[in-house]
């Protein structure tokens, strides 16, 4: 996500922010529909009811942080009715856009925006880097099972799935999966991809997903020709980082992706920990 889309969400979210006569922070579930890019109430209520399950759940009173209130708007010509709203505390918020879809940018920034309590931007914006690497693992795993489910089917053994990512590494990088892991110092018994860049993830998920595709458009059907196939996406993958300034053998490898996750997770539960409830009488 680029710097200047941060800066304009946190401006939006901001804006929409209002308090309680007690200074407690609250957004109109109206606004952040908007905010969050729901175009219908009915579908935006649905999520809502999710978050309201996530809080009882969690131990927390869904009416500290859910308050039912009416809002009167604006309809033809000067004349006015009032419509269904709610208040909803910065935690509220929280549960919502974690039940939302995390590929939107103002879902993927709002997730990361509602667990941080400070404001400042390149928390948030560190935050939604830790965040983007952390799904691009995930999203390489995923694809790399769906090829070794694929290579298992067209070739009859499950050997054949190291074989062929060994070959797509050596191709994408120009030095085989053992000396990338010597390079960056990757633990023994743990994965390359854990150590990469999330560039590196998304190169090596692409070069995947082509040769998914042809492995069954074309009906591949021996580890040679899966292999050939995986070698050549990731070499023309790679030709697109060089052209583009990145050689991925010079990078450096990033924080191990476990840590991350266990590090933000920790920081997300105490930042939750005692979220504000709205005081307004019910």
């Amino acid at each position: 996500m680029k710097h200047e889309t941060i800066q304009s969400l946190t401006d939006d979210f901001e804006s929409a922010a209002q308090k309680t006569e007690n200074g407690v922070e609250f957004w109109f579930a109206r606004d952040l529909q908007q905010l969050l890019g729901y175009d219908q109430w009915k579908n935006f209520i649905k999520v809502i009811s999710k978050a309201k399950i996530a809080c009882d759940v969690s131990g927390h009173q869904v009416s500290d942080h859910f308050a039912d209130v009416g809002k009167m708007i604006n309809i033809a010509k000067g004349a006015q009715r009032s419509i269904e709203d709610m208040m909803l505390t910065r935690y509220a918020c929280y549960l919502i856009a974690q039940n939302g879809d995390p590929r939107k940018e103002a879902i993927a920034f709002a997730q990361t925006y509602f667990a941080v309590q400070t404001r400042k931007l390149e928390i948030i914006e560190k935050r939604l880097l830790e965040a983007e690497r952390i799904s691009a693992r995930k999203k390489l795993a995923d694809t790399e099972k769906e090829l070794s489910g694929v290579i298992f089917e067209r070739t009859g053994s499950d050997k054949n799935f190291g074989i062929i990512r060994s070959k797509g590494d050596q191709a994408l990088f120009s030095y085989t999966t053992a000396r990338m892991k010597k390079k960056w110092k990757v633990p023994k018994g743990r994965a390359l991809a854990d150590f990469s860049p999330t560039i590196i993830l998304k190169a090596k998920d692409f070069a995947t997903e082509i040769t998914i595709f042809n492995a069954k458009a074309n009906r591949l059907k021996s580890e040679k020709e899966i292999s050939s196939e995986h070698v050549t996406n990731n070499q023309t993958v790679r030709s697109t980082l060089i052209e583009r300034g990145i050689k991925p053998e010079t990078l450096s490898p990033e924080e191990d992706i476990k840590k991350l996750e266990r590090k933000l997770k920790t920081e997300e539960r105490k930042s939750l920990k005692r979220p504000s409830s709205l005081d307004i009488e019910k």
